[in-house]
Parts: structure tokens; C-alpha cells; sequence
């Protein structure tokens, strides 16, 4: 509407609410509770809030990325110490989380790409086909027929018999 419309030809409706237009000497006593409650209780507490993080911006610490020392194999632990068990069994747990994070992430890698690629994903894709083959025979190698419940102790056991198992055939191979 432009700015100098005529007021008689477009008139505004009354509104159905009405205008209380209740004016007293008496004061409101909300008003009061609420200057009351602001002074008493928001304002100290908004005050000691501004100062911890005034300190908390100069000193910044960032916790997500925790970095944890590498602990000896189990192999390597001595026998009866049980902390350098304790210690070995927790790291085993960490590496096995970050190789699932790995399989995953070139999983979904892969499937990015396939989505991008269409019908020639065979194609296009091939380098991250290969490279899932390879992180999920890698991993099965390591973690494969342990469980939910696999710990250090059993994935070393595994990796021994495999070992005692490649050593067989090679001594086979070299005798024939």
C-alpha cells in the first residue's frame, strides 16, 4: 500500500481484544518481585557466570583428542603382571576400534563413490574397491572368528597359529 493511503477509503477493523487501560495509584507488586529477584539471584549469578568464562577462554582445552601412549604387546609382558596385562588388553581394545573405524570409513568412501560414479562405478571406482579388499582381509586376518567377546590374549593366540601354520607351508613348498 503506498505510504499516503486514505484512511476513510481503507478503514482498520476494531480489534477484538479490548485496551484495558487500567491506571491506579496502587503499584504493581510483580513489578517489585521481579527488580527483587533480578538483583537477589540473576544479576550475582550472571556476574560469577562472565567471570568462570573469562577464565575458562584463556585457558582452552580441548579433550577430544586424547592421545594415549602406546603400551607394551601382551607378548612383551612380563609374567604375573597383571597392570601390563590390564594395560596391553585396553590398547588391543583401541587398535581394534580404529581398524573398524578404518573398514568403515573405506566403506563409506566406496559407497561415495558409487553413488557419484553411477553406472560406471566398476570403472571409476575400482581403486576403492581394491583398497576395502584389502583393509577387510586385513582385518579379518587379525580380528576375524574372535567374537564380540575376542581379547588380546586369544587375537595373539590366532596370529601365532597362523604364523606356526605359514611356516608349515613354506617348509611343504621348500621340501617339494
Amino acid at each position: 500500500m503506498p505510504e499516503d493511503h486514505d484512511w476513510e477509503a481503507y478503514k482498520v477493523p476494531p480489534t477484538r481484544t479490548p485496551v484495558s487501560e487500567r491506571t491506579t495509584s496502587v503499584p504493581n507488586p510483580v513489578n517489585y518481585f521481579q527488580s527483587a529477584f533480578n538483583y537477589v539471584f540473576d544479576a550475582p549469578i550472571a556476574l560469577v557466570r562472565e567471570w568462570i568464562e573469562k577464565l575458562q577462554s584463556k585457558n582452552k582445552f580441548y579433550y577430544y583428542h586424547q592421545q594415549f601412549r602406546r603400551v607394551p604387546d601382551l607378548s612383551e609382558c612380563l609374567e604375573g603382571d597383571y597392570l601390563c596385562y590390564y594395560e596391553a588388553e585396553a590398547q588391543w581394545r583401541r587398535d581394534r576400534m580404529v581398524d573398524q573405524q578404518i573398514v568403515e570409513i573405506v566403506r563409506e568412501r566406496l559407497a561415495a563413490c558409487k553413488q557419484r560414479e553411477g553406472p560406471n562405478q566398476f570403472q571409476n571406482c575400482a581403486k576403492e574397491m581394491e583398497l576395502l579388499a584389502q583393509v577387510t582381509k586385513a582385518y579379518q586376518d587379525r580380528y576375524g572368528e574372535l567374537g564380540y567377546h575376542g581379547n588380546a590374549r586369544t587375537c595373539l593366540m590366532k596370529q601365532k597359529h597362523r604364523m606356526m601354520e605359514e611356516r608349515k607351508a613354506a617348509q611343504e613348498n621348500q621340501q617339494s
